[in-house]
Parts: C-alpha cells; sequence; structure tokens
C-alpha cells in the first residue's frame, strides 16, 4: 500500500486516469483485505502505518489539485498586510506589479481562478499566512508546511475518533477505515485540502458535548464553519437536540468562535466580494453532480439552454427543506443519533449539489463511522470514477463513469436507509 500511495502522489498524473484508477482500487481494496482479517485491533501498529505512509507524501507536490497556488498567493498578500478579498489576482497583478515577485507571478500561471475574489474564510486565511510566512518565498517549502499542518490534524482525528468510539463502546477496529482510506490520504495530506480539519472540529464539539462542556463544544463548531462554511447547514440539527437547544453555553461559545472567524469579512466590506465568489462558485460550475445533471439535460430538451442559474436556486431550497424536514422529523436523543443525522444532512446535500469534489465526502464519512450507514464508506470508492474527466482533453465527463459511481452510491443509500422499511412492508 506504501509503494501504491507514493506512486499516486509523485508519479501518476490524474490525467492517467486508467492508471489511477487500477491503483487506487488495489489501495481500497488492501484497506479492506487489513479491515476484515485483523481478528484484534493493533491500534498503534495501523497508526505508525499509516502515519509513515503519509510522511512518505510530505514533499510531494499536488498532482490531483491546483487548489495550493491559491493557498499561497492568499496567505502572500495577507503577509504583505494587504486583503485578500479586495482584488483578484489579476486585478492584483495589474494595480500593484511594483510589488509582485517571480515568485507570485509563478503562484498566478498554476493557479486555476486568477479571475475570482477568494472564497476561502478568513480562518483558512490565518493557515496560508502561516505557510507563507514560514515558506520564504519557496512553493515547495509552502506545500510542506500546509501539509504538516494538515498532517496534525489529520493525528488529531486519529485519537479523537478512537477516544468517541471508546466512549460509545463501538467497534473501533473502524479507525482502520479511516486511517488508510486512500481518499482520506491523498485528498487530505496528498492535495491539501481542508476537510480533515473541517471533520477534527466537528469531532471535537462531539466529544465535548459527551464531557458536557457545552460552550467548548459550541466553540469548536462555530470554528468548523470558520474552516469551511458547510457545518453551518447543521444547525437546525442542533435546534432539534435538546441538549444543545437548551444550552446557553453552546450558543454562546458558538457565536464567539463564528464571530472570531468571520468578523475580520467587516474590514473594508470584504464580505461583499466573498459572497460574491460564492455566489458565482455556486451558480457556474458544475463537476460529478448526480441529480442536478439530471434536472439540467431535462432543461436543455425544455429551453435548449443550460438551466444552471435557475436550478441553483431551486435545488438549494429543495435542500434546505430536506434539512429542516429530517431535523424535525428525527429529533435525536443522543449524541450517536445527532451524529447519524448530520451524516444523513451531508447526504442530502451533496445529492442535489451541482458540484460534488471527492473531498467533499471527508467528513460525513469521518462521522458515518459512528453509525450503521455504508454510503460514504462506499462514495469513497465509487468518487474515483470523477477523476475521468480529467483524462479527457476538454475534461468532459463521461456518463458512463457517472451512472456507475452513483449507482453503486444509490444501492448504498438503498441499503441504509430504505431495505428495513422494505421488508417491513412485505411483512405486512
Amino acid at each position: 500500500m506504501a509503494v501504491g500511495f507514493f506512486c499516486l502522489a509523485y508519479y501518476i498524473p490524474r490525467e492517467n486516469f486508467g492508471l489511477t484508477f487500477t491503483v487506487y482500487a488495489s489501495l481500497f481494496g488492501g484497506m479492506l483485505a487489513i479491515y476484515f482479517l485483523s481478528k484484534q485491533l493493533k491500534w498503534k501498529w495501523i497508526f505508525i502505518g499509516g502515519l509513515l505512509i503519509r510522511l512518505s507524501l510530505l514533499i510531494a507536490i499536488p498532482k490531483w489539485s491546483d487548489d495550493y497556488p491559491r493557498f499561497l498567493w492568499d496567505g502572500e498578500l495577507v503577509k504583505m498586510s494587504q486583503n485578500p478579498y479586495l482584488e483578484t489576482p489579476e486585478g492584483w497583478l495589474q494595480n500593484h506589479s511594483e510589488s509582485s515577485s517571480p515568485y507570485l507571478e509563478n503562484l498566478f500561471e498554476l493557479m486555476n481562478s486568477p479571475a475570482y475574489f477568494s472564497v476561502y474564510p478568513p480562518l483558512n486565511q490565518a493557515i496560508f499566512y502561516v505557510a507563507a510566512w514560514g515558506a520564504n518565498l519557496d512553493t515547495k517549502s509552502g506545500v510542506l508546511i500546509l501539509r504538516v499542518i494538515l498532517l496534525l490534524g489529520e493525528i488529531g482525528v486519529f485519537f479523537l475518533l478512537r477516544k468517541l468510539f471508546e466512549h460509545f463502546q463501538l467497534f473501533s477496529k473502524k479507525l482502520i477505515l479511516y486511517w488508510l482510506n486512500p481518499l482520506v490520504i491523498m485528498e487530505i495530506t496528498g492535495n491539501l485540502h481542508f476537510e480533515g480539519l473541517v471533520l477534527l472540529l466537528l469531532l471535537a464539539s462531539v466529544f465535548a458535548l459527551s464531557k458536557n462542556k457545552n460552550a467548548l463544544s459550541g466553540g469548536f463548531w462555530g470554528l468548523s464553519i470558520g474552516m469551511k462554511l458547510l457545518p453551518f447547514m447543521l444547525i437546525p440539527t442542533l435546534f432539534s437536540f435538546e441538549k444543545t437547544r437548551k444550552s446557553r453555553t453552546f450558543w454562546l461559545g458558538s457565536f464567539i468562535a463564528i464571530a472570531a472567524s468571520f468578523g475580520w469579512l467587516l474590514i473594508d466590506n470584504s464580505w461583499v466580494h466573498f459572497l460574491q465568489s460564492l455566489k458565482l462558485y455556486q451558480g457556474k460550475f458544475e463537476f460529478n453532480a448526480s441529480i442536478y445533471y439530471l434536472l439540467r439535460e431535462v432543461g436543455f430538451w425544455v429551453k435548449g439552454y443550460n438551466v444552471i442559474g435557475e436550478l441553483t436556486p431551486i435545488l438549494s431550497g429543495i435542500t434546505l427543506m430536506g434539512i429542516l424536514y429530517f431535523s424535525w422529523k428525527k429529533r435525536p436523543q443522543n449524541l450517536l443519533q445527532l451524529t447519524d443525522l448530520w451524516v444523513l444532512i451531508y447526504l442530502v446535500y451533496l445529492i442535489f449539489q451541482p458540484i460534488v469534489h471527492p473531498w467533499y465526502l471527508i467528513p460525513a464519512f469521518g462521522l458515518s463511522l459512528f453509525t450503521d450507514k455504508k454510503a460514504f464508506l462506499i462514495w469513497t470508492y465509487a468518487v474515483i470514477f470523477s477523476y475521468q474527466a480529467y483524462g479527457d482533453p476538454n475534461y468532459q465527463e463521461n456518463p458512463i463513469f457517472l451512472f456507475l459511481e452513483y449507482s453503486m452510491l444509490a444501492i448504498a443509500i438503498y441499503w441504509d436507509y430504505f431495505r428495513s422499511s422494505t421488508k417491513s412492508l412485505l411483512a405486512k
């Protein structure tokens, strides 16, 4: 497995989908083999094995994602005491040519979104600043610093999972499914995505709640929103859960954390450009979608053009109604039921999204290990089919691979959420 990860990180470009899929599938199979063949969990050896794999990727430049140049660019602007939300990279180079450098120009050339304002919250910007400060105008050093920060977060996730498995008296062997999962290793340590830190903060919130430290729990949840906005959609579940709904300290901790994370956007009206970027992101880009693609085809048939501008707000409304409905219907009575509801909320959200990047699955997948649901585990394998698009010169997605991915997910969702109810109906 270590050799496979090393090859994916250093030698196999994402454009070579055939080889990428073969190695990825082998790594996933290796993880499952270790899981099923391990009669007794030797968690120290599992931890060391997964850690050594991650350490072997330390100096790799991400091959599956080109987001990191924007991370380092924003960090450089913050280091220069400039606001990364006020100008696009294109505009900044035009207006501040005297402050530019070969390093910034190189990052600009590598960037995938030079015409857009930054979409990363201030808490992300703080991490970008640390990387820029330590990098000293060197891309490899910046990547290394980001990777070390994310790796420390992953270590925290491992030990929080272990503690929570013990607290809930669950099968701790499930640690293998996270710690050796190829999607987790490649997208967090390999490709420098921050969903691992989101999971860390959500787990910390659950752990604090289990210890009746409500203010701390609210703070961690608020910080998870500051890291990535998505955990904000969990707020209806926290109102439906009695322990958090009635806890003033929980909401006080949440407010302080959210205010500390987003208060910086009030400087120079940064929030205007930040929200503009979010709106553009939601209303313009498409990737690896499911229901959205089906409805888009209907739109082409009926109106003759891409109806993304009309579909996106409709699907967002459906998603919101789904979140409110399930939060009201489920009304969790304990922490395990709350995490189970969080997994369902993430599933509803991702099913209706026009953009589903593989790393979006990681927080929900980590939380799903506390439940009996297998959909996100299956999806961490099936999502590799989305990388087929990078093997096409025009980045065109092949409907066959999308069908394979979402057929596997549909079967898993049926197994998780509908099989028992179907059996009950047949019994009647």
